[in-house]
C-alpha cells in the first residue's frame, strides 16, 4: 500500500483518487478551493422568482463509455449516480448572412442529409468523404494514443502506425488546411474550424489530427447530466468518500519534496510539518507545476504557449428563447476574431478582445436549474487570457469586463436574439476570474501546454505523476478522465 497524495480536486484528481483507492492504496486529495471540481464550477444565484442555477465550466459530456468505465473500475454503476440524457441536437450552429442553421447530431448518416437539405448534396458528399478520414484518425488515437502513456515524441514516432493511418493524420497539415482540403462551403469549413477550439488552439496552426475531436462528438453523442454537470463533481467525490479516501479542501500544496530525485511528499500553506507521500499525482497545470510546485525551468519550454480563455455571461433570463441546448452563432469574420484574440506576439501585435466574436449559448432544458418561465444562460465567448504579455489582456483593467458583457449582448442582438429587455441579472467571469478560481494560468481552459502532445503523465522525480488538461491526452472531461485511468494504471495497485 503506497501513501498517494493528489495535489487538486478536479475532474481528473479525484477520478485518479478513487481509481487508486479501488486498488488498495491510502489516498489523500488536496485541494486549494473550498469546493471540489476544480473548473467543473458552479453558480447559484437567488431571486425573488426563485433561484438559477450554472455550470461556469464544462456544458455538455460526450465519450460517456469514459465514464461507465470509470465507475465500473471503482466498483460502482454511473447510472447509480447520475442521470445522462442524450443532447439533439447536440449543436446548433448559426452562419453569417442568415441561411439555414445546421443542427448536428450523433447519427452520421442523419447529419449528413440535415448538411444537404441545407447546403446541398455537394456539402453533404463533402462532409462524408472528410468523415471517412475522421473515422481513421479516431481508430488510430484510440487505440495508440488516448488510453496509453506517450512520454516523448520518440513514443509516438516508435509506433507501429499503419500506412493508412498516418496518410489520414496527415502530419504537418492543419485543421483549416484540411477543411480547405476536404470542404467547398465554407460555412462546414468554420464549423471543423471551431473544433480546434475544444484544444484552445487556433484552426490555422492546430494540427489536422484533431478532426478526431468532431468525430467523437458526433459518434457517441453529447450528453446533458439532470441537474447539470457539475453533479458529475458529486459523483466522484461520493465514491472517493465511500473508497476511504481522505479530500481535504482549503488546503495549498505550495512546493512537492523530492529531494534525491524522488518525492517524499508535499508542502502546504500556513502548515509547518509536510504531509509525506511515496507517490504524488499532480492535478494541477503543467505550468504550475514546473514553475512554481517543483522548480523545472527545462520542462517549462513549450508551455507558455498560446491558448485560449474564455469571457463568460451568466444570465438570468424571463421568457423562452426556443434555442437549443447548444448554440453557436458565428461571426462574419473568422480569422478577426483568432487574429484577436492570439494577437501576434512575434510582432508586437497585442491580443485583445474580439469585436465580433463567435458567441457560444447553452440553454439547459431543466426545471432543476432555472424558475418556471425563466431561462438560465451560459455564454461564452473565446478570449485571450489574462495578463500583461503581448498575447494577453490585462481583464482586470477598470471598465473592461462590463463593457465587453455589453459588447456581447449587443453582438447576440445583431444576429437576432436580442435579450436585453429579458434580463433579470447577468454575472460576469473573465479569464481573471477563472486563473483566481482554479489556478488555471491566465485563465486558459484547456491548459497551457497546447498542441497534439501534452507533457508526459510520469514526472520527472520517482513518484510523480501529472494528470488533467494540460497532461497527455488532454482537456476536456473524457480525457482528463482518460489521464487518469493512465495514471493509475502506470502506478498499479497496491497488492
Amino acid at each position: 500500500m503506497a501513501r498517494i497524495v493528489v495535489v487538486g480536486a478536479g475532474v481528473g484528481g479525484l477520478a485518479t483518487a478513487a481509481r487508486l483507492a479501488a486498488t488498495g492504496h491510502q489516498v489523500t486529495v488536496l485541494e486549494r478551493a473550498g469546493t471540489v471540481g476544480g473548473k467543473l464550477g458552479r453558480y447559484v444565484r437567488d431571486t425573488p422568482a426563485g433561484a438559477f442555477h450554472f455550470d461556469t465550466g464544462p456544458s455538455l459530456l460526450t465519450l460517456p463509455d469514459v465514464f461507465h468505465d470509470l465507475f465500473e473500475a471503482t466498483g460502482a454503476k454511473l447510472d447509480e449516480y447520475l442521470d445522462l440524457t442524450p443532447v439533439d441536437p447536440i449543436v446548433r450552429h448559426v452562419f453569417p448572412g442568415g441561411g439555414p442553421a445546421l443542427d448536428s447530431c450523433a447519427d452520421p448518416a442523419e447529419f449528413a442529409a440535415r448538411i444537404g437539405a441545407a447546403f446541398g448534396d455537394r456539402a453533404a458528399a463533402d462532409w462524408q468523404r472528410l468523415w471517412r478520414r475522421a473515422t481513421r484518425v479516431w481508430q488510430a488515437s484510440d487505440r495508440d494514443i488516448l488510453r496509453r502513456p506517450i512520454d516523448s515524441p520518440r513514443d509516438l514516432a516508435a509506433l507501429a502506425w499503419r500506412l493508412g493511418d498516418l496518410a489520414a493524420i496527415g502530419p504537418g497539415r492543419t485543421l483549416r488546411g484540411l477543411g480547405r482540403r476536404h470542404l467547398s462551403d465554407p460555412r462546414l469549413r468554420m464549423l471543423l474550424d471551431r473544433y480546434a477550439t475544444y484544444t484552445g488552439a487556433d484552426p490555422r496552426r492546430a494540427p489536422a489530427a484533431l478532426v478526431a475531436v468532431p468525430y467523437a462528438e458526433l459518434t457517441f453523442g453529447g450528453w446533458y447530466l439532470r441537474g447539470g454537470l457539475g453533479t458529475l463533481a458529486d459523483a466522484l467525490l461520493t465514491r472517493c468518500l465511500d473508497l476511504g479516501v481522505v479530500v481535504r479542501t482549503g488546503a495549498t500544496v505550495t512546493r512537492i519534496d523530492a529531494a534525491g530525485g524522488r518525492v517524499h511528499g508535499v508542502r502546504l500553506r500556513g502548515v509547518t510539518a509536510p504531509v509525506p507521500a511515496d507517490v504524488v499525482v499532480a492535478n494541477v497545470d503543467a505550468l504550475t507545476l514546473y514553475r512554481d510546485l517543483l522548480p523545472s525551468p527545462r520542462r517549462l519550454t513549450g508551455l507558455t504557449d498560446r491558448s485560449l480563455a474564455g469571457f463568460v455571461l451568466l444570465l438570468g433570463l424571463t421568457g423562452d428563447s426556443g434555442l437549443a441546448h447548444h448554440n453557436v452563432f458565428f461571426p462574419g469574420d473568422y480569422d478577426a476574431e483568432f487574429d484577436a484574440v492570439f494577437g501576434h506576439p512575434g510582432r508586437g501585435v497585442r491580443a485583445r478582445p474580439a469585436a465580433d466574436p463567435t458567441v457560444f449559448v447553452t440553454v439547459a432544458d431543466d426545471p432543476v436549474v432555472r424558475p418556471a418561465g425563466h431561462e438560465a444562460w451560459f455564454v461564452l465567448v473565446n478570449a485571450p487570457r489574462h495578463g500583461t504579455a503581448t498575447g494577453a489582456v490585462d481583464w482586470r483593467r477598470p471598465g473592461l469586463a462590463e463593457a465587453y458583457a455589453d459588447r456581447v449582448l449587443d453582438v447576440l442582438a445583431e444576429r437576432g436574439v436580442d435579450v436585453r429587455d429579458r434580463l433579470v441579472f447577468r454575472e460576469v467571469r473573465t479569464p481573471a476570474d477563472l486563473d483566481d478560481a482554479t489556478g488555471a494560468p491566465g485563465g486558459s481552459i484547456y491548459g497551457t501546454a497546447g498542441g497534439l502532445l501534452r507533457p508526459a503523465n510520469r514526472g520527472p522525480a520517482h513518484g510523480l505523476w501529472l494528470v488533467g488538461g494540460s497532461s497527455h491526452p488532454g482537456g476536456g472531461l473524457p480525457m482528463v478522465t482518460l489521464s487518469a485511468q493512465i495514471v493509475a494504471d502506470d502506478i498499479g495497485p497496491a497488492w
